[in-house]
């Protein structure tokens, strides 16, 4: 798809007098202001899936129409921006999910060697997970040494409300994102234990904002139990280390496994992110 057809129509104008005048007088132009201005398209983007026309995108950025129309063109050209319709002007394009991809191996490679060390001290099975949009997706595992283990298959999807390493992810959201994230999750409730209100669910998740730990006691399925801690990457992006267990161990491992992710965690987290 080429920029003539992607901008076309009312899209695609030719600069004005007046926004020719607004480009001389903006702050002086570089690599690093470029960069940011593409980055704060993608943003508001990625605010509107539906997409956004060339003005749409220049009022909510406060920059020319000129400009942005440089910007998305650059943007589609890397294919980081398609066409969304006739009358929505632009989305985000498929070249991001290859980026996201790559970002998600990097976490695997990075964790992978501290969920070696954490399942090779409790004998259990430990997963790394990353949020993907109103789910999440296991991406790596170590699996434990007992007979008797919980496992789940690398590329598979489980809820959030209902999964330990769901609720250590949303208990690490802002504000804003989780509230976002509660217009279009619906709380199933799996079995008699899952939290199917947002107030109960609420509270659970401040108890796991001042401990760092959330567990799941059986709300997902029935004889599995897990403890899990969230991990905030530099690029923003969360992720989670989560231990599931057979009930009938559970207890008596349960303070073990805690601390064996406290540990492990707050050091991979230094390694992983900036910081919570």
């Amino acid at each position: 798809m080429t920029n003539g057809t992607l901008l076309c129509g009312r899209e695609r104008e030719k600069m004005t007098n007046d926004e020719v005048k607004m480009e001389d007088n903006s702050a002086p132009r570089s690599g690093v202001q470029v960069i940011a201005r593409a980055a704060a398209v993608l943003r508001k983007l990625q605010d509107h899936p539906a997409g956004l026309t060339l003005g749409e995108l220049a009022k909510l950025l406060k920059l020319p129409r000129s400009t942005v129309q440089r910007i998305v063109e650059a943007l589609a050209d890397e294919n980081f921006v398609i066409a969304a319709s006739p009358t929505r002007g632009v989305r985000l394009g498929p070249a991001l999910l290859a980026l996201a991809a790559a970002t998600r191996f990097e976490i695997s490679e990075l964790a992978h060697p501290t969920l070696q060390e954490i399942s090779m001290q409790c004998g259990e099975t430990v997963d790394l997970s990353v949020l993907d949009g109103n789910k999440l997706v296991f991406v790596d595992q170590v699996a434990g040494g007992h007979r008797l283990r919980a496992e789940s298959a690398i590329g598979v999807s489980f809820t959030l409300h209902s999964t330990a390493p769901g609720k250590a992810m949303m208990a690490a959201m802002s504000a804003d994102n989780l509230g976002k994230l509660k217009s279009g999750l619906k709380l199933t409730r799996l079995t008699d234990n899952t939290a199917s209100t947002w107030e109960q669910l609420d509270k659970e998740l401040e108890v796991i904002r001042r401990t760092g730990i959330a567990l799941d006691l059986e709300e997902n399925s029935h004889g599995i139990c897990a403890v899990a801690m969230a991990l905030v990457l530099s690029n923003g992006e969360l992720a989670a280390v989560s231990i599931p267990v057979p009930t009938q161990r559970f207890e008596s491992t349960r303070v073990q496994l805690e601390e064996l992710l406290k540990n492990h965690c707050g050091k991979l987290q230094q390694s992983v992110g900036a910081g919570r």
